[in-house]
């Protein structure tokens, strides 16, 4: 098993405290000898490696019903259970009834079209109206599922698909596959200037040092990968398919403007801008998924159309 510390999903503390679900494992003899925080984030890798420590020192994690140390050694079979701490109700996010574009579902899965301009889940300046509150509606279960199922997101203002589990088991199979690249992504966007016919953009993204609310390509960040290819020029744009090797905050946005061709568009990642194309979004969609089944074990994919707006950009750059 790949080492699961090498993950990144975009934590959001307040996220996890109020999509937080009771859940009972044992430590399997493979993570015997490991360091109890070590072997916690690879038992619940839906949450924070902080948060989860947070829970272990608070009492609401117990091992074998006792409470112990993060640097504490595990054996192998002990009984870890998690009972995160109940908020108030009106802390909890609420279930609303929005339209939902679903793609594929099963006991296991729900693959969203998610149209611009959604919000994925309740946050500072959107309480509700989110993806997360559709899905409440739409399957009630995911009350139970930790961040009510939802493993990776999209931006408000990109579109296409997206997976949500309706199971711990499923969750955990998915974070998995996404923590070991296993997921593929694709994703289509409409790029500013002439880029090159194709290459990777290896460059490490975090948080912007003098707006916290923007990403950055920054030495203190985190390795990211994002391989392209152009599939149409336009003289002063391009098409452009990305594959994502990693997930992190804003990558393609961050990555395009960090090689002077930022997004059509994006109003928050446009250095470098050369022709101010008119389009109310950033052009980015999500066009492709590809996963292994959590149930059935077996590769499926999934391809969303290009909406309406993009095909219309798409029109008009054309002429």
């Amino acid at each position: 098993m790949r080492d699961m510390r090498k993950k990144n999903h975009n934590t959001d503390p307040e996220w996890d405290a109020a999509l937080a679900a009771p859940m009972s494992t044992k430590v399997p003899p493979a993570l015997g000898g490991m360091r109890l925080d070590q072997a916690l984030a690879r038992l619940f890798p839906q949450y924070s490696r902080n948060r989860l420590q947070a829970w272990l020192k608070s009492g609401h994690i117990t091992v074998d019903g006792r409470r112990l140390s993060s640097d504490q050694a595990v054996t192998g079979g002990e009984a870890v259970r998690l009972q995160p701490p109940r908020l108030p109700d009106a802390a909890a996010p609420q279930a609303q009834r929005m339209p939902l574009k679903i793609v594929f579902e099963d006991a296991a899965i729900i693959v969203i079209d998610k149209p611009a301009g959604l919000v994925v889940h309740p946050g500072a300046g959107q309480p509700d109206r989110t993806l997360l509150n559709a899905l409440l509606a739409h399957a009630p279960s995911l009350v139970n599922v930790p961040r009510g199922g939802i493993v990776h997101r999209l931006d408000k203002d990109t579109s296409g698909l997206l997976v949500v589990a309706k199971t711990i088991e499923a969750q955990v199979s998915l974070v998995r596959q996404l923590a070991e690249h296993s997921m593929r992504r694709i994703y289509l966007a409409v790029v500013q200037g002439d880029p090159p016919a194709s290459g990777v953009i290896d460059a490490p993204v975090g948080r912007d040092a003098r707006a916290r609310t923007r990403m950055a390509v920054t030495h203190r960040g985190k390795p990211s990968r994002t391989n392209y290819r152009v599939l149409e020029r336009y003289g002063h744009a391009a098409l452009v398919e990305c594959r994502l090797e990693t997930g992190r905050t804003h990558q393609i946005r961050v990555h395009f403007q960090h090689l002077r061709y930022p997004l059509v568009g994006d109003e928050t990642y446009r250095r470098g801008t050369r022709h101010g194309i008119a389009f109310p979004r950033q052009a980015l969609h999500a066009i492709e998924l590809t996963l292994v089944h959590p149930t059935s074990g077996k590769p499926m994919t999934w391809s969303a159309p290009l909406p309406r707006d993009l095909k219309r950009l798409i029109e008009d750059l054309r002429k």
